[in-house]
C-alpha cells in the first residue's frame, strides 16, 4: 500500500507526474511545547539540586572525616532520589484540589527527602544544608490553594534565620572558608523550586483551557448544524403533516381537492429534500485544503501533535467526496484514538487522489473494519469508484482512501 513519504512530498515534478508539496504544521505544536516545558522545568530543578549536593559533598570529601564522607554520600543519594520521585509524582498529580481520588500518597517521598537532608547536613556539619534540602522536598509537593504561598514565606524566613545563626555562632571559620556563595546557593533551592513548579502549573492550566476550547468549538459546530437541520426539516415536516391531514379529511367529499393537497405535500417533500441538499452543500463548500487545515487545527486543539502534508493542486480534488471523509476520520481520531500524534496527507498517485489519516491508538480499540464511520466512508467513496483501506500496525491506525482523479471536484 502506497503512502506519501516526507521525501516524496519534497520532490519536484518528474516525468510529467506532479509530486505533492507539503503544507506543514509548525515543528513544535502547542501540545509538544507543553511537554518540553515540563522537561525543561524538571531538568532545571534537578540540575540545581544535584549541583548543590555535589558542591557540599565535594567540600566534605576534601576536608571531612571518613564517617562524614559516608554520611554525605548516603544523604546525597537519598536526596537526589527523593527529588526525582517527587517530581514524577508532581507531574502525575491532578490540578483540581477536590479530586482526592486521583491523588497518590506523597508523604513517604517527603520523609525520604527530609531524612536524607538531615543525614547530609550531619555529615556536612551544616544545619543550613539540612534545612534547605528539607525545605526543597516540602516545596515539591502540590499543596492546596493558599498553603504553598505561606509555606514558601515560612521556609524563606527559616532559611535566613538558620543561615545567620550558623554563620555568626556555629561555625564562622567554616563560612569564611566556604565563602558566601555556597550557602546562598543552597538557600535559594526551595524558593526556586517553588516558583518553577508554579510556572508549570500555569502552563498546565493554559493547556487544559486550550483543550476545553477545542471541545467547545466542536460542540458548537455540531449544535449549529443540528439547529439549522431542525429549523429546516421542522418547518417542512409541519407543512407536510398539515397538507396530508387536510387531504385525509377531504378524501370522502372532494377527491380532487384531496389529490391537490397530496400533490402539494409531494412538492413540500421535494422542497425539504432540496433544502437539505443545499444545507449539506454549504458544509461541503469548504475547499479541501481548508478542510484539511481545519481538521489539523481541531486535532491540535485536542492536544495531538499533527503532521499535515497537502498537494499543491488539492483544490482540484473532489471536495464533495473527500470533505466528509476528512470530517468523519477526524471525529474517529478524537473519539477512538487516545494517542498523542496524528498525520493527514493528500496527494496524487497513479491517477488517483490518495487521502491518508493515521494516528496512534494508545487505548484498546475496535478491530479493523468495525470502527465507527468506516462503513459510511466506504459507501461514500465506493459510489465514485474509490476504495478504502484500514490497517493497524502496532499502535498505529491508518485509513487510506483512494478516489479516481477524473471525479469532478
Amino acid at each position: 500500500m502506497w503512502r506519501p513519504t516526507r521525501d516524496e512530498c519534497h520532490a519536484r515534478t518528474v516525468a510529467g507526474v506532479s509530486a505533492p508539496a507539503p503544507v506543514r504544521s509548525p515543528a513544535a505544536t502547542y501540545a509538544r511545547d507543553v511537554r518540553v516545558t515540563w522537561w525543561y522545568t524538571a531538568a532545571s530543578v534537578m540540575f540545581l539540586h544535584v549541583f548543590a549536593v555535589f558542591l557540599w559533598a565535594f567540600v566534605v570529601v576534601l576536608r571531612g572525616t571518613p564517617l562524614d564522607v559516608v554520611l554525605v554520600l548516603i544523604g546525597a543519594a537519598g536526596s537526589v532520589a527523593s527529588g526525582v520521585l517527587l517530581l514524577i509524582h508532581y507531574r502525575r498529580e491532578p490540578l483540581d484540589d477536590g479530586d482526592d481520588s486521583a491523588r497518590r500518597p506523597v508523604w513517604p517521598l517527603v520523609l525520604l527527602g527530609v531524612a536524607s537532608a538531615v543525614v547530609l547536613g550531619v555529615g556536612a556539619g551544616s544545619l543550613l544544608v539540612a534545612i534547605a534540602l528539607a525545605a526543597q522536598a516540602l516545596c515539591t509537593v502540590r499543596w492546596r490553594g493558599g498553603i504553598r504561598v505561606r509555606l514558601v514565606a515560612l521556609v524563606l524566613v527559616a532559611i535566613v534565620a538558620v543561615w545567620v545563626i550558623e554563620a555568626t555562632r556555629l561555625s564562622p571559620d567554616g563560612y569564611l572558608t566556604l565563602t558566601f556563595a555556597l550557602p546562598l546557593f543552597a538557600a535559594m533551592l526551595a524558593p526556586l523550586t517553588a516558583t518553577s513548579l508554579w510556572w508549570w502549573d500555569i502552563v498546565r492550566e493554559l493547556d487544559r483551557a486550550r483543550r476545553a476550547e477545542g471541545r467547545l468549538a466542536a460542540a458548537q459546530e455540531r449544535l449549529r448544524l443540528a439547529g439549522d437541520l431542525h429549523d429546516l426539516q421542522g418547518h417542512h415536516l409541519q407543512v407536510i403533516a398539515l397538507q396530508l391531514e387536510l387531504a385525509e379529511k377531504m378524501m370522502g367529499r372532494d377527491p380532487d381537492a384531496a389529490a391537490e393537497q397530496v400533490r402539494a405535500a409531494r412538492v413540500s417533500v421535494d422542497e425539504a429534500r432540496r433544502g437539505t441538499r443545499d444545507l449539506a452543500a454549504r458544509f461541503r463548500g469548504v475547499p479541501l485544503p481548508d478542510e484539511l487545515a481545519n481538521a489539523a487545527d481541531l486535532l491540535r486543539a485536542a492536544g495531538l501533535t499533527v503532521d499535515l502534508l497537502v498537494d499543491t493542486a488539492a483544490d482540484r480534488a473532489p471536495a464533495d467526496v473527500l470533505g466528509p471523509v476528512v470530517r468523519e476520520s477526524t471525529t474517529n481520531v478524537l473519539k477512538h484514538g487516545g494517542g498523542v500524534s496524528a498525520s493527514l496527507s493528500l496527494a496524487r498517485h497513479e491517477g488517483a487522489w490518495v487521502l491518508t489519516v493515521e494516528n496512534d491508538a494508545r487505548r484498546a480499540a475496535s478491530p479493523v473494519g468495525d470502527g465507527a464511520g468506516l462503513s459510511g466512508i466506504a459507501e461514500r467513496v465506493g459510489s465514485v469508484g474509490g476504495t478504502v483501506d484500514a490497517t493497524r500496525l502496532g499502535d498505529r491506525f491508518r485509513v487510506t482512501v483512494r478516489v479516481p482523479e477524473e471525479v469532478s471536484a
